[in-house]
């Protein structure tokens, strides 16, 4: 196994560590939650093959789910946010497209770049895992803030541990 996967595997185990031991009673006025483990797939190499981010989308979600005890829903919400990132990488492409071995780096992708991404699949996450939770449509209003907020308060643990602990050069280089 190459050095890039060993400091994968170390980030999966960080990211569950701090998502099921620190930040898992992290509520802010009943509606805010941070997901930070969904860093973890969002901060992925971006040329990873969608069949290993899938595997790794479910793993993950399933990882939270048994420690959560939840049915599914982060496995679920996982996998959709995995299936949709390619799509979102390719919509973001860069004019002189991306580097072979690009990640996904607020220092190198820019401030625009990174915010757009990340709100967008943070928002669906959470979207899916909300209303999977709920199980219906008759709290829209409150889901909805949970949402909204909940996207937010993530976004922002992202951007933190962005500016924290990630390069400022480009991996490859």
């Amino acid at each position: 196994m190459s050095k890039r996967t060993f400091v994968h595997i170390f980030q999966f185990f960080i990211f569950m560590a701090v998502q099921i031991l620190l930040v898992r009673n992290v509520v802010l006025f009943n509606t805010a939650f941070c997901y930070i483990y969904i860093a973890f797939l969002l901060f992925l190499p971006i040329q990873m093959p969608r069949v290993a981010l899938l595997l790794m989308a479910f793993l993950t979600g399933l990882t939270v789910d048994i420690f959560y005890d939840t049915v599914g829903i982060n496995a679920a919400a996982c996998v959709l946010l995995a299936f949709l990132r390619p799509y979102v990488l390719l919509v973001l492409t860069p004019r002189d497209d991306y580097e072979k071995n690009d990640t996904i780096n607020l220092h190198v992708m820019g401030w625009r770049w990174f915010t757009v991404y990340a709100l967008f699949l943070v928002f669906i996450h959470h979207l899916a895992l909300f209303f999977l939770e709920l199980g219906s449509f008759r709290e829209v209003g409150f889901t909805m803030a949970k949402v909204v907020l909940s996207t937010l308060l993530t976004y922002l643990v992202l951007i933190i541990i962005q500016l924290l602990f990630f390069s400022v050069r480009r991996s490859g280089r």
